[in-house]
Order: structure tokens, then C-alpha cells, then sequence
């Protein structure tokens, strides 16, 4: 049986904390995600869409900090010759029997990412909601509107553009 190198046993337990750090860099991050988008269902529900931008803003640096972590975990999973997949991840685990507190922390951020993709698919249909509300809104108006608009810009009689009232009989 070969000797292992000098120090690596030092690297891996590196390895492994810096996997750990990183699986719960993620779960805060993604806890961070979901209470933007409990607000955002909030103000979709009361009609609060002012303070949206500001929250969508928030939403992207948070988006943009779990895609770093993930790619530093893909990172530390290929460092180790593994994929970065539900196998890659089974296989980490199964090389660190010993490490189950980063076992339950992945368990922790796979409940956490399935309660945000939840919020974000019911806050999709909330915004699909209030988007057909406001284009049947703008097409009863509108429709309403050319009806009734005789007159022009320049406050001057004209008939609506497009329709021409027959003199033929």
C-alpha cells in the first residue's frame, strides 16, 4: 500500500472545511433569496409594486452571490475529481463519512433552494396575474377611448383615425 504524501491529510481536511464553508455560505445566501422573494410576494399580493425595482436589484446580487458559491463548489467538487451533480455530491460524501454536519447543512440548502424555486414559481403567476389585469384594463380603456375620441391633439373635430364614416347609401 502506497504511503499517502506528506501534508495530505492537511489538505483534505482543507478541502472538506472549505466544501463545508462554502455549503453554508450557500444555505445563507439562499435564505437571503427567500426572504426577498416572501417580500416580493407581499407587495405583489397588496399591490405594492413601487419598491419593486429596488427589490429586483437586491434579488440580482443575491442571484449573483449563489452563482459565485455554486461555481466555487463546482470548483472544490472538480479539485476532488468529481462532477457537480446530485452523483458528484453523493460521492463527496461517501469520500467523508465523517463529515455529517455538511451533510446536513446540504440537506438544510436542498429545503431551502426548493422553497425559493416554490416562491419564485407562485410569484410568477402573481406577476402573469396582474399583467393581464392591466392589458384587459388598457384594452377597455383604450378601446373606450377610440370610441368616443372625436376630437384631435389640436382639439379640432376629427373622425378616428382609420375609420371613415360612409356617405354612400
Amino acid at each position: 500500500m502506497a504511503a499517502k504524501p506528506e501534508g495530505s491529510e492537511v489538505g483534505e481536511r482543507s478541502a472538506s472545511a472549505d466544501f463545508a464553508q462554502t455549503v453554508d455560505s450557500e444555505i445563507a445566501a439562499a435564505q437571503s433569496f427567500v426572504a426577498l422573494l416572501e417580500r416580493e410576494q407581499q407587495m405583489l399580493v397588496k399591490g405594492e409594486v413601487d419598491d419593486l425595482l429596488g427589490l429586483v436589484r437586491q434579488k440580482n446580487n443575491v442571484a449573483a452571490e449563489l452563482a459565485r458559491l455554486a461555481a466555487q463548489r463546482k470548483r472544490l467538487l472538480a479539485a476532488s475529481g468529481l462532477p457537480n451533480d446530485r452523483a458528484g455530491i453523493a460521492a463527496w460524501f461517501a469520500a467523508h463519512p465523517v463529515e455529517k454536519s455538511v451533510h446536513s447543512a446540504w440537506s438544510v440548502l436542498l429545503a431551502v433552494a426548493a422553497q425559493a424555486r416554490e416562491l419564485n414559481r407562485a410569484n410568477g403567476e402573481l406577476i402573469q396575474e396582474r399583467m393581464q389585469n392591466n392589458t384587459q384594463a388598457l384594452e377597455v380603456l383604450l378601446g373606450s377611448n377610440a370610441a368616443s375620441n372625436l376630437y384631435g391633439p389640436d382639439g379640432q373635430s376629427a373622425p378616428p383615425s382609420g375609420r371613415r364614416i360612409s356617405d354612400s347609401a
